[in-house]
């Protein structure tokens, strides 16, 4: 089944139920699943919060900061980041919306589906996003100046389904 390949299966047990979580296959450049649209979560149910801890468990192993529901094959607008130690821990982020952006900022920027390359990518200073948590909550969150604006950035691109190469 697309997007459910296994490179394995860890001892991290997600906090709330204790269920082991999967690595999933990262997609890359040139896979169509990047390029399609993707469509908005209509239940939270359990293959969803199974879905957000794997795609963290994924994004930990590959050393990532930010990972999006296509990039392991599934055309849903779930998103997972984490930038590590600069901010309070990893956002779960189902049906993310960017209501607002502003500012602009350059800097380097690498991609899991585009292993190796690395570009001066051009992103918002200012990101503020209204998502669902895993729980169903409805979440509004301001990123300024931060890693955490840059990833969610990047990441609401790929959950849409926007990869962006050629920047």
């Amino acid at each position: 089944m697309q997007g459910f390949g296994t490179t394995g299966i860890s001892k991290f047990k997600d906090k709330g139920d204790n269920t082991e979580m999967a690595l999933r296959t990262i997609r890359t450049e040139g896979d169509s699943v990047l390029e399609k649209i993707c469509r908005p979560v209509e239940k939270i149910d359990k293959r969803t919060k199974d879905l957000v801890g794997d795609m963290l468990e994924t994004m930990y192993e590959s050393n990532g900061v930010g990972l999006a529901a296509p990039q392991v094959g599934i055309l849903k607008r779930v998103v997972v980041v984490d930038i590590g130690e600069e901010g309070p821990g990893p956002l779960k982020l189902i049906n993310p919306e960017i209501l607002e952006r502003s500012g602009e900022q350059n800097g380097p920027e690498g991609c899991l589906s585009c292993p190796g390359m690395w570009g001066d990518v051009k992103r918002s200073k200012y990101v503020k996003v209204k998502a669902l948590t895993p729980e169903g909550q409805e979440i509004f969150s301001v990123y300024s100046h931060t890693g955490y604006a840059v990833a969610t950035d990047a990441d609401y691109d790929g959950a849409r389904a926007a990869l962006k190469v050629a920047q």
